[in-house]
């Protein structure tokens, strides 16, 4: 018996609409680091990229239970001597709220090119529009 191996070409990809009002961060952020690895489809592959496509509204919505707003920091470094920026989770929703969810989704994803390849199928918008009805977006609970 042999192991059926997933080419790229050959991946059936659809995509999804996900409204991230009032969901908490981490259980929204596996779900979708899940669907755009492929994972939860049978022809899944490791080293492919068999994934779907994510597009994510509402965004500036999402929340963080506890004192996380305050207690969660996020890091960044400058390239100097002494370059280290942090910023907590307020003040990055309040300048850039689709960078909280794309941090979490982030770290859920391989760490190499294929990462980055499936990070670039997350869309994520602030509001309840966004550009992409030509594609017929299916709705996802989560």
């Amino acid at each position: 018996m042999k192991t059926y191996v997933a080419k790229e070409r050959e991946v059936d990809r659809k995509w999804y609409l996900v409204d991230a009002e009032d969901k908490i961060l981490g259980r929204l952020a596996t779900e979708i680091a899940t669907r755009l690895r492929g994972k939860h489809k049978p022809e899944f592959t490791p080293h492919a990229d068999t994934g779907d496509f994510i597009v994510v509204v509402n965004a500036e919505k999402i929340a963080l239970s506890g004192k996380k707003w305050d207690k969660k920091i996020y890091y960044r470094h400058t390239g100097y001597i002494g370059g280290l920026k942090e910023i907590s989770a307020r003040k990055l929703m309040e300048k850039k709220p689709e960078d909280v969810l794309r941090f979490a989704v982030r770290g859920m994803l391989p760490k190499n090119s294929l990462g980055r390849r499936q990070l670039k199928k997350l869309k994520i918008y602030t509001g309840p529009e966004n550009p992409h009805e030509a594609q017929q977006l299916e709705a996802l609970e989560i």
